[in-house]
């Protein structure tokens, strides 16, 4: 049963049947042009506004297509491991469809994540020191209770689910030229390339990932996974490896890669408040400073930059909002 969810075929075809669900569920997302934008990069700068979505984020849209698939299967309960965005949306999608879930974070998580997530309807088991060992425990509830374990990226109806977004930029710009996402374990530009590329090859389709959690990054360049140290504070886009379900749709359909330093993705966190009065995360506003190093070769095209979650700290939001951009608006 678990091995056919997890063996599911990740397509077009599919994305048009989870989008039918997601939609069931939550609103599109905005798209918006900035015309302040526009004019300092050279292009018709458009965001795509998954920070506004339940949860505040994208991910939301792989957790309802995964429990709704779920739901069906007879299975007793989901279990994952996260302290972010991934864990309050299998917290929440999971409470929409009836589903027990169990999130495991690491021993001093977040506190104020852990009351998001236990606030959306999941339990919270703290243990372990990191992500591996967490991931350990698990494998124990999984094996012990029957719970299914919901990866964040070898997921398919997940990356399904996240493939409604792309549907809905090809419907409310359908002369798209280019779209820049974060990227961490994948599920979102796999699901970016599995919709857009099958719709219109020539769309480009631009990563970006922090310097100090360049797992993705590395394995691109060089052609297969590979695991790199795992040191930034922008939770949306930091891992320690690039993930074989998501990696092998996206490592030979990416236009570039683009890495930022920490201090580029809090500036990515002020820009985003000047220009479009939102609140992101590091990985949500990182789209904005990686266009702004494309935008010589971006010029004059119609591109969307997705803002892919709102899940910042308050420590975050104030290093950001003490930046010269937060008030100037400069890159």
């Amino acid at each position: 049963m678990t091995t056919a969810l997890k063996n599911y075929p990740i397509s077009l075809l599919e994305v048009i049947r989870a989008r039918s669900v997601v939609s069931s569920h939550m609103e599109p997302s905005p798209l918006r042009l900035y015309a302040g934008l526009s004019q300092l990069l050279g292009f018709n700068a458009y965001v795509k506004h998954e920070n506004q979505n339940i949860t505040g984020s994208f991910k939301i849209r792989g957790g309802i297509n995964v429990m709704s698939h779920i739901s069906q299967q007879g299975i007793s309960g989901v279990v994952t491991f996260s302290t972010g965005n991934h864990g309050l949306s299998v917290a929440t999608s999971a409470k929409m469809f009836g589903i027990p879930a169990i999130v495991v974070v690491p021993n001093g998580a977040n506190p104020a994540k852990i009351r998001l997530i236990e606030a959306a309807g999941a339990e919270v088991i703290e243990a372990g020191d990191n992500f591996d060992e967490s991931a350990l425990v698990v494998a124990e509830i999984s094996s012990s209770r029957g719970f299914y374990y919901v990866h964040p990226a070898n997921e398919p109806h997940l990356v399904n689910g996240v493939g409604s977004e792309f549907l809905e930029v090809i419907e409310q710009l359908p002369d798209v030229d280019a779209v820049i996402l974060p990227l961490g374990g994948g599920s979102e530009v796999a699901a970016a390339v599995a919709t857009l590329k099958a719709i219109r090859p020539e769309i480009e389709v631009y990563a970006v990932q922090a310097e100090c959690s360049s797992a993705a990054y590395q394995s691109w360049k060089q052609g297969r996974i590979v695991e790199r140290s795992n040191e930034t504070f922008a939770g949306g886009f930091a891992t320690g490896s690039a993930y074989e379900t998501t990696f092998d749709i996206y490592k030979d359909q990416l236009t570039d890669f683009v890495t930022l330093s920490e201090s580029e993705i809090y500036q990515g966190i002020a820009l985003a408040a000047y220009h479009t009065k939102n609140l992101v995360e590091g990985a949500g506003g990182s789209t904005l400073m990686a266009a702004w190093k494309l935008k010589e070769r971006l010029q004059g095209k119609n591109v969307v930059m997705q803002f892919s979650g709102s899940n910042a700290s308050p420590d975050e939001i104030r290093t950001a909002y003490e930046l010269d951009a937060f008030y100037d608006g400069r890159f």
